[in-house]
């Protein structure tokens, strides 16, 4: 006879939020062993890559607050995608000082080819959600990285990210 399982406790927003670097934390592996190793990039350069291609032109110090990476491997990475011809320099006409990049052709094509990549790890992480779960991630995920975007641009101003509403 099986007894009624208890509900479990609300955590507060402090274990949620180490459950998130738990979380971060335990991705890092599938996404070097799956996406990295077989594309052929390292995990500092996918994670500059992404934030190129989803916001468009960023400079170092706003790689280094969006990835969470010391400024030396944001450094690194971009000198190593710039060699691969990958990332191009660009020009912020409102500040002659900021030095933004952004991807190129190439570097758009190398992140395309990641795409399968990123598919065998999804599948593999989250193939058993359900859709009505699925769902339920992606809306609360939504939610948290509009408040992560919110903390930078308000703790950080000079970080150029996307505007309000391209935040999605």
């Amino acid at each position: 006879m099986n007894e009624p399982s208890a509900a479990k406790p609300v955590p507060e927003p402090a274990q949620l939020l180490i459950n998130l670097l738990k979380l971060g934390s335990f991705i890092s592996g599938p996404m070097r062993d799956g996406v990295c190793d077989p594309a052929e990039i390292s995990a500092n350069e996918l994670r500059v890559i992404m934030p190129l291609a989803g916001e468009g032109e960023l400079a170092g110090h706003d790689l280094v607050e969006i990835t969470g990476l010391p400024a030396m491997n944001v450094s690194r990475a971009i000198a190593t995608l710039h060699e691969r011809g990958w990332i191009e320099d660009a020009i912020d006409p409102d500040n002659r000082r900021r030095r933004p990049v952004r991807l190129s052709e190439a570097g758009h094509e190398a992140y395309r080819r990641t795409q399968p990549y990123f598919d065998v790890v999804a599948d593999a992480v989250l193939g058993t959600l359900t859709t009505r779960q699925r769902a339920q991630l992606a809306s609360l995920t939504d939610k948290v990285n509009a408040r992560l975007i919110t903390w930078i641009r308000e703790h950080h101003a000079e970080v150029k990210l996307a505007k309000p509403d391209q935040d999605g």
